[in-house]
């Protein structure tokens, strides 16, 4: 049987910093990380259970990041988790760490509890209970 994974790879004009907001606020743990010769992070692997990124410093590559219109920037990383409680921890640790609140906690109109925030850097992360390519069970 073959198993596919998906795995997102994020650049960071700060990846150390975004490591360290990405533990306190996220829950993540650092698995693997490997700094350049230059003092930047040239690769890190950080997992939360099931979910694992990749994160690397953009050491002045010009990487365009996603910029907000109105209240997001229509891409971002999407966290699914167990029940509702796990979404309002999130939303409470990632705004203690810094994070720019996007979407309350709440009930979507298909059934997805689910909140957004606005990492330092921009980048969009939701969490919810809604688990992509299940069966709506709403």
């Amino acid at each position: 049987m073959t198993v596919t994974d998906l795995h997102v790879l994020l650049s960071y004009r700060d990846a150390a910093a975004a490591i360290d907001w990405l533990e306190r606020a996220l829950g993540f743990g650092t698995t693997m990380r490997y700094d350049t010769e230059d003092g930047v992070v040239g690769h890190a692997e950080l997992r939360r259970d099931a979910a694992v990124i990749v994160v690397f410093d953009d050491a002045g590559a010009g990487y365009d990041h996603p910029r907000p219109r109105g209240e997001g920037c229509g891409t971002g990383t999407y966290l699914t988790v167990a029940e509702a409680a796990g979404v309002d921890a999130l939303w409470t640790s990632a705004l203690a760490a810094g994070a720019v609140p996007v979407w309350e906690p709440g009930w979507t109109p298909w059934g997805n509890y689910r909140c957004r925030v606005l990492d330092p850097e921009g980048r969009e992360w939701t969490a919810g209970i809604h688990r992509p390519g299940e069966e709506y069970a709403g």
